[in-house]
């Protein structure tokens, strides 16, 4: 019983990789061989689900399987010629050549075994060429990068191939071989800048994909000399090193996505033991005053991408667990820090803000409350054991760890600020005659009055306190920060004009003493951020964003402040640009509520006039004058923690706003809009993606690819485009991603690859069904352009779909550019194949009628499509063109070739000659004389 099931499953398999569906004939393969022991079956399933492995591009399964079933029969020629192209992809070059010489000499007059012999000899040749030539150009390099005699010229291009080296697999392996990590050690001893930075570049390099050269490197230079070389005063040479620390990381936890073969795949190296000594020494660097701003920030930027989990679905949170009791209170140190006190550690503008981020994500990976309360209880014990009536400065550091908490998990600190001591503190603070206090105190409040229901504490004595400092303080950072305090008050009715806290024009004057301080540039950057924090805040009024648009100076003096080193403002610019643009989310008025709320007498928001349709046209059109994409370009650039996936969301927004009119596209894409887009699409939260992917589809849709998207940025567009093409996403991102992939897909048969491997066919089929005529028309249109396309055309070719058959139905639609569209489709089709010219008579009986139309259509590009497909059909088979003769088509072809061919139906006229004449050429009809 079980022998007759497996030889079903193996005719099962058979018929489902002659359909391509090549998982489906695995599955039915890896099922047939559990219930088989018959050796010659079992070398037949092998050998079978090896082809498959070769069609699906999985070579180490396929190799493995053509093993096994030359296992049982040393001679299975097939199996011996998978094995060898399998292990060709694979690299394994000398072991192929051996595969197919063997089939060579079981079947000597095989051309196909003759060929691959001699392709394999030409690169097994060429390989060991390289090979001597690349070991020999390594000793040269390390000769001339260890002589303090080199010239400078020399010493800079042999450091660079060294670099360029040690990125490629080959490469990396010669230096490795070459006794490389010792020289390299020696470059690193040298001490001088661009040695060191060359050694640091090609260990990263070196590093990467590769566990066991990775673990090598990290023994042999140590971590803590790695962390040593990060910590120096160059941002140059600290991001250098934070690179090779994440290549080695990714490389040690598998990060790397890379298929381990070979000797690399049989090493079982436990990599646990290195991660946590990263670990140690990155927390350590945290709270050494050695280390420099630059590289506390790298170390900080090492910790967020690499402790939380990227998946909340993986149930594993214990590396963030490890950094809670181990590092948590390191991780406070630095939040606590106040640049202008002399206990400070070195700082930059960002290390602060990461420190906040680092504790946010840490605070979200947590998975249960009383994980969350033990976080809690260590950041109150850290804050309570700083309050000191006899040491004002440990009571500022105290309150400013409080602040950057609040910057971070908002609820966290929300429940500190509860805390015995905390509030009165604050007030204590900003009573001081000590600015550094003020400031500190003022900044806590700012960041306390975030939400309106958790503000209300905070707006019954906030407003109070801030107004008597503003009035008082003679010291403008003072003045600004208190000025942003009463800002955030204010704005905390949001969009809603009925719920202003300030009296009407408090806010436009507010937000005139904002634009007057971001445009004064003998203010310090750090107190300027706070203006434009106060925009953020302000520019929910509909009035003040329109002033704000207005004004070029300001509107320039905060896009260059997001071109700075410091990326802490990178959030408040993107929610300004949120604002002005109004691409926030807009809940839907339903009239019956409202109607039912001013009922029962509660508030219903209001409209700002400002913020209907034509005033924000107006703000985009002067936000891109102004030059707003070369600083939202700047900004996705920033490779730093504290551009999170929220403030890449409300980027994303901004930019989706600005690509609304077809007209300012080509500008956007001149200022590098479409470059920046990519990687918003690619990463962050699932609203930013589709936001960015539409923005991208809108413009691909108008845009030449070339311009837009140069070189090979062009294929990874097609990703974030076929993600739209979803039941989820809304008509007009469905719409518009069709008309983005119709583009691309005539740009070359490359891209149209592209497309089909991202599995975008069967959703485009599926648009082809659509009721609406605008989703059916471009989906129409796209299938027009991928039929041009081998494996799209194999799709059309193979039996037991209706693929053809949904082309022939539409070419018989009443509109127009549907119609058009399918019979471009179909006449490329019939061009390519005449089995399909057979098979498109089969499909449907009302195939003959639906040509005949097509022949006569009003529309003469769909006249001429009909008339192609015409002569394709008479062109491929005797019989059918038979078949046509007798039927009306000859009297249709007869009266269009008749007609004059004016400049207009030249091709029309041309075309139903060409019938006529193949037509003669079989004997069906005779010229009149």
């Amino acid at each position: 019983m079980a022998e007759a099931e497996a030889a079903q499953l193996k005719e099962e398999g058979n018929r489902h990789f002659q359909l391509q569906d090549y998982k489906a004939a695995t599955k039915s393969y890896s099922q047939a061989l559990k219930l088989t022991k018959d050796k010659a079956l079992l070398a037949t399933l092998y050998r079978n689900r090896a082809a498959c492995g070769l069609k699906t591009e999985s070579y180490v399964q396929a190799a493995s399987d053509a093993s096994r079933a030359i296992d049982i029969n040393s001679s299975d020629i097939k199996a011996l010629y998978r094995r060898c192209q399998a292990l060709e992809h694979l690299g394994k070059l000398d072991q192929a050549f051996k595969d197919v010489q063997r089939c060579a000499t079981l079947e000597p007059r095989n051309q196909n075994f003759q060929e691959t012999l001699r392709r394999l000899n030409t690169s097994i040749q060429e390989k060991l060429r390289v090979q001597f030539s690349t070991d020999s150009r390594v000793q040269k390099m390390f000769e001339i990068l260890l002589d303090e005699n080199s010239e400078a010229d020399k010493l800079e291009k042999a450091a660079n191939n060294l670099i360029v080296l040690g990125r490629e697999e080959a490469g990396a392996e010669r230096i490795f071989q070459n006794n490389g990590v010792a020289l390299l050690l020696q470059l690193v001893d040298t001490k001088r800048p661009e040695l060191v930075l060359a050694a640091v570049r090609t260990l990263s390099g070196m590093c990467s994909g590769h566990r066991a050269r990775a673990t090598v490197i990290l023994h042999a230079v140590r971590i803590d000399r790695i962390c040593s070389l990060m910590a120096v005063e160059n941002e140059e040479m600290s991001l250098a090193v934070c690179n090779l620390l994440q290549a080695v990381i990714d490389s040690l936890s598998g990060e790397d996505k890379r298929e381990h073969q070979g000797k690399e795949e049989a090493l079982v190296l436990d990599t646990k033991k290195d991660l946590k000594q990263i670990t140690n020494h990155l927390l350590d660097m945290l709270v050494s005053k050695k280390v420099s701003g630059q590289g506390r920030d790298q170390a900080m930027n090492l910790l967020n991408k690499n402790v939380p989990r990227k998946d909340l679905a993986i149930h594993d949170n214990s590396r963030t667990i490890y950094v809670v009791d181990n590092g948590l209170r390191k991780i406070l140190k630095v939040v606590g820090q106040v640049p202008d006190l002399p206990s400070c550690l070195p700082l930059t503008d960002n290390t602060r803000m990461l420190a906040s981020i680092l504790i946010n994500k840490l605070y979200d990976d947590l998975r249960c409350d009383p994980e969350r309360d033990h976080f809690r209880k260590i950041c109150e014990e850290y804050i309570t054991s700083k309050f000191d009536p006899q040491d004002m400065d440990k009571n500022v550091i105290a309150i400013q760890t409080v602040s950057g908490i609040l910057q971070g998990p908002f609820d966290l600190g929300n429940q500190l600020l509860g805390l015995k001591g905390v509030m009165e503190m604050m007030v204590a603070l900003c009573g001081s005659e000590r600015e550094v206090d003020q400031l500190v105190a003022v900044e806590a409040l700012i960041h306390a009055s975030t939400k309106l229901s958790r503000a209300t504490f905070i707006i019954t004595n906030g407003v109070s306190l801030l107004k008597e400092i503003y009035k008082t303080t003679k010291n403008e950072k003072i003045k600004i920060r208190t000025l942003v305090g009463l800002c955030k008050l204010g704005s905390a009715g949001g969009t809603d004009y009925g719920l202003r806290q300030f009296a009407e024009g408090s806010t436009e004057k507010l937000a005139k003493q904002c634009r007057k301080w971001l445009c004064n540039a003998s203010i310090d950057t750090r107190t300027r951020r706070w203006a434009v924090e106060g925009l953020a805040y302000l520019t929910l009024d509909a009035d003040v964003k329109d002033d704000f648009v207005q004004d070029i100076p300001a509107l320039q003096a905060m896009f260059e402040l997001a071109k700075t080193t410091d990326k802490t403002i990178l959030y408040s610019v993107a929610t300004t640009l949120v604002n002005c643009t109004n691409s926030y989310d807009v809940k839907e008025v339903i009239p019956e509520l409202v109607q039912l709320a001013k009922f029962s007498k509660q508030h219903v928001p209001e409209e700002h006039p400002k913020d209907k349709k034509d005033f924000i046209d107006m703000r985009v059109k002067r936000l891109l004058k102004a030059g707003v994409t070369s600083a939202l370009a700047c900004m996705v650039k920033a490779d730093s923690a504290i551009l999170t996936d929220q403030t890449k969301e409300l980027l994303a927004r901004v930019f989706l706003a600005l690509c609304d009119n077809p007209k300012d596209r080509g500008t956007i894409v001149a200022q590098g809009g479409g470059k920046a887009l990519l990687p918003l699409a690619l990463e962050g939260t699932d609203v930013g993606k589709v936001k960015a992917a539409h923005a991208l589809a809108k413009i691909a849709a108008v845009s030449n690819p070339d311009i837009a998207f140069p070189g090979e940025r062009v294929y990874e567009v097609v990703r974030p485009l076929v993600s739209l093409l979803d039941t989820q996403r809304d008509g007009l991102q469905n719409y518009e991603a069709l008309l983005g992939l119709t583009n691309l897909s005539g740009r070359s048969d490359r891209l149209r690859q592209k497309i089909f491997k991202e599995k975008a066919l069967p959703d485009i089929e599926n648009y082809m069904f659509e009721n609406h005529d605008q989703l059916r028309q471009a989906a129409t249109e796209c299938m027009c352009n991928m039929v041009l396309n081998k494996e799209v055309q194999e799709r059309f070719l193979a039996d037991g779909n209706d693929r053809l058959k949904l082309v022939v139905l539409l070419c018989g639609e009443d509109d127009e550019k549907v119609q058009n569209a399918a019979a471009g489709a179909l006449a490329m089709l019939t061009a390519a194949h005449k089995k399909l010219c057979l098979k498109m008579t089969q499909v449907t009986t009302q195939w003959l009628e639906i040509l005949q139309r097509l022949c006569l259509h009003d529309r003469l590009s769909v006249q001429h499509r009909g008339l192609v497909i015409a002569y394709n059909l008479l062109a491929a088979d005797a019989e059918l063109a038979k078949k046509l003769v007798e039927s009306e088509l000859l009297e249709i072809l007869t009266v269009v070739g008749k007609q004059e061919p004016d400049e207009k139906r030249a091709e029309v006229v041309q075309t139903a000659r060409e019938c006529l004449i193949k037509c003669m050429d079989y004997g069906f009809i005779k010229p009149v004389s």
